[in-house]
């Protein structure tokens, strides 16, 4: 097995993590963009913390530009 990124494995690993990265970064981008709507729909932060299961505090924190 090579290590290094960018190189064939036996498993498929360095495939499979960056498809996990790219998964991540598309997840981040629906997140912003659902919160965006959700603010402008008039929910608070503890509602849109409740409904992705974290606290007002680190949704506003995380978000806070969005308004």
């Amino acid at each position: 097995m090579k290590t290094s990124v960018g190189t064939d494995d036996d498993g498929g690993v360095v495939g499979e993590l960056a498809a996990v990265r790219e998964a991540r970064k598309q997840l981040s981008r629906r997140e912003e963009v659902g919160v965006r709507r959700a603010r402008q729909a008039g929910l608070s932060w503890a509602e849109i913390g409740t409904l992705l299961g974290v606290t007002k505090q680190t949704m506003h924190r995380k978000y806070r530009k969005v308004g």
